[in-house]
């Protein structure tokens, strides 16, 4: 099988190029202020000008306001918005009116309960993001470099598209898409040299390692 991959967080131009040359299939801008990974208007409108027609650009939130989703897309091109908070079915429907772009909705996982209340997001969401919960005393969502039990994922029985995030990097990418069936994957501090910067070699080895793990599954 064919294993898509997502480079989220891109700060600068040469994390960008590296991810579209190596073939990823989405990039991910970060407008969540408390990150390290965060991007400027500024920023992310010069770098969604240089994304390539072939990979979709996807801008990531935290229980945004209808203003400050207004605000970014009137300057940012992108093609999916992330919701990475705690925002509801009924909000991922109103974020997908108020943008007209299609939603990938992130479910911090621990258990397989929480892998079953993802069926909530079913017919709401275009994409599920499943990502490990992050550690008590955390400050963001997601982004924590942690992993959980990748197997509990084949309980997922419902029929939106899912990547797998969380705690991903090239050693384990493999062994994270056979656990889960995943063929989708997300990585942002698995493919830096330290908070917010990305390795062009770290990316290249991390599709590889994707490319790779997909083809197996497919054999």
């Amino acid at each position: 099988m064919t294993t898509s991959v997502k480079i989220c967080g891109i700060t600068d131009e040469r994390g960008l190029t590296a991810a579209m040359d190596a073939g990823a299939a989405f990039i991910g801008l970060n407008f969540f202020r408390r990150s390290p990974r965060f991007v400027t208007l500024e920023q992310a409108a010069a770098l969604a000008a240089l994304v390539t027609r072939e990979v979709k650009a996807v801008g990531l939130f935290v229980d945004p306001t209808d203003a400050e989703l207004k605000t970014v897309l009137a300057h940012v091109q992108l093609d999916m918005i992330q919701l990475h908070g705690k925002e509801t079915p009924a909000r991922v429907d109103a974020v997908r009116l108020l943008t007209g772009l299609p939603v990938m909705k992130a479910v911090g996982v621990e258990t397989a309960r929480d892998v079953m209340a993802a069926q909530a997001y079913e017919n709401h969401a275009d994409w599920l993001l499943f990502d490990a919960k992050p550690p008590r005393g955390a400050t963001r969502p997601g982004g924590n470099a942690v992993a959980f039990d990748w197997a509990i994922l084949k309980s997922y029985t419902g029929k939106t598209p899912w990547m797998l995030a969380g705690g991903l990097v090239r050693a384990n990418v493999g062994a994270a898409i056979k656990a889960s069936g995943a063929r989708a994957v997300d990585v942002s501090s698995g493919v830096e040299t330290k908070p917010g910067v990305k390795s062009p070699g770290r990316i290249r080895a991390f599709l590889k390692a994707a490319a790779a793990a997909g083809a197996r599954g497919k054999a």
